[in-house]
């Protein structure tokens, strides 16, 4: 995207609530005003949240949100600065639409390209003291591109938003359309620059055709003067309009027709400390006590925020533990079984509860990883506390039974490698062949039971 589209202001224009038939089209109205740096088929949903909007604003480089809510009494419009406000809520006075302006002009001048560009912002009456024209001025002024006069192309500029601040604290809002037509000529003479060749069937000569229609009629008399005619810098894409030559500026009202006046400043996003109030006024007092008020809730949130994360950071611990004590389990299960197989190889018998103390499931510590005991125990130690009991003979056991183990083990380390493999395979042979004997010596029982059928 051009640096120009992701530097311009965009803006969501969106309803809280319901707005009514004509409440709704003068949002969509107000949604052409704010084009084409506006979402124009958006569509809220009543599920939507404030937050929802303020999320998505800032990948699409959204930094104006226009909200329009509806009472009993009158309809509201809430300009706010995305992310964090301030807000700015007005009352919708009066409101004329599109349709209506329209349809008590004689001429419209409505087409498709006149919304391709935004419009040129002017604002009357903005100068006076006080901090709410200042702030109204400059939320109005950051909603639309700014203009450089060197470098614009007088082409885009199609539309004028007019804002005007009245004495008695109201606003009005306009929208024209603007058409430059070129100056010093008779009707005659623009008839025929125009797409639309008139007819000329009736006239023998060309003349006649000039001559007789210089005379206009009051409803065709255009007033062009000192106030409206320029001088135009710029080749104009309109007919008849050449650079360095005058021209006449004239405006069109194109709708909506807005009457509002302010009511309130809020310093965050439809939130926070009143900074200015139409018809409320606090003494300094109060004020403190309501910052005092905001200071508290602010704090309760930073604390509630803090617990939890602090919940869920316990809960992630405990979490691991949990999966941590479930493998130690798993693989001291896994390491008894070994031990009980080579017990019953090596000695011929089951052992005993005292023989093997991990017949029980042990308890996974910081010192014991993955089940193991930890390197301070010693078989040793339990072999003394046996001798004092007196049990000899299950010692003897236990110790062939550590010593078979221990060579077990290093016969694993040698068999590593082919030459292991190979090794092990003979090993397997020579242990398969006196089973196999042993099973095909039958009981000598069972042969004298055969002679004497």
């Amino acid at each position: 995207e051009p640096e120009e589209l992701v530097k311009a202001p965009h803006s969501f224009v969106i309803n809280r609530g319901r707005l009514g038939k004509n409440g709704h089209e003068l949002l969509l109205n107000f949604r052409k005003i704010m084009e084409p740096y506006t979402a124009s088929h958006l569509k809220v949903q009543k599920a939507n949240v404030l937050k929802d909007f303020v999320h998505i604003a800032g990948p699409l480089n959204v930094t104006h949100l226009v909200v329009f809510t509806k009472t009993e009494n009158a309809i509201y419009l809430r300009t706010a600065k995305l992310p964090h406000g301030p807000t700015l809520t007005y009352q919708v006075k009066e409101y004329s639409l599109i349709k209506d302006i329209i349809s008590s002009q004689k001429k419209s001048v409505i087409y498709e390209k006149l919304f391709d560009h935004h419009p040129l912002l002017v604002l009357n009456n903005f100068s006076g003291d006080g901090m709410h024209l200042k702030l109204m001025a400059t939320t109005f002024q950051h909603m639309f591109p700014s203009i450089n006069v060197n470098k614009t192309n007088l082409n885009t500029i199609r539309r004028c938003l007019l804002i005007n601040y009245n004495e008695d604290q109201t606003l009005d809002l306009r929208q024209y359309a603007i058409k430059v037509v070129p100056t010093g000529m008779s009707k005659a003479v623009k008839k025929l620059i125009q797409s639309k060749v008139p007819n000329l069937s009736q006239y023998k000569d060309i003349s006649d055709f000039i001559e007789k229609s210089g005379n206009l009629s009051e409803s065709e008399v255009e007033f062009d003067g000192a106030a409206n005619t320029v001088t135009l810098p710029q080749p104009i894409s309109s007919r008849g309009n050449i650079a360095s030559e005058k021209s006449a500026i004239r405006l069109y009202e194109i709708g909506p027709r807005m009457t509002l006046q302010l009511m309130k400043i809020e310093e965050g996003l439809m939130s926070g400390e009143v900074l200015f109030h139409q018809f409320v006024s606090k003494t300094p007092e109060e004020i403190k006590a309501l910052k005092e008020r905001c200071k508290e809730k602010k704090l309760l949130k930073e604390k509630r925020r803090a617990e939890q994360q602090r919940n869920v950071e316990k809960k992630k611990l405990l979490d691991n533990k949990e999966e941590k004590s479930i493998d130690a389990q798993v693989v001291s299960d896994e390491e008894r079984e070994e031990d009980l197989k080579w017990y019953r190889e090596a000695v011929g018998q089951e052992p005993d509860d005292s023989i093997l103390p991990l017949s029980k499931k042990r308890k996974s510590s910081s010192d014991s990883s993955r089940g193991k005991l930890p390197k301070k125990v010693k078989f040793s130690s339990e072999i003394d506390k046996k001798q004092q009991n007196g049990s000899s003979k299950s010692d003897k056991d236990y110790q062939a039974f550590l010593k078979k183990k221990k060579k077990r083990k290093e016969a694993k380390l040698k068999n590593k490698g082919k030459k292991g493999r190979k090794a092990k395979l003979a090993t397997k042979k020579t242990q398969d062949k006196p089973d196999q004997e042993k099973t095909s010596q039958k009981p000598k029982s069972f042969v004298k039971k055969r002679k004497k059928m």
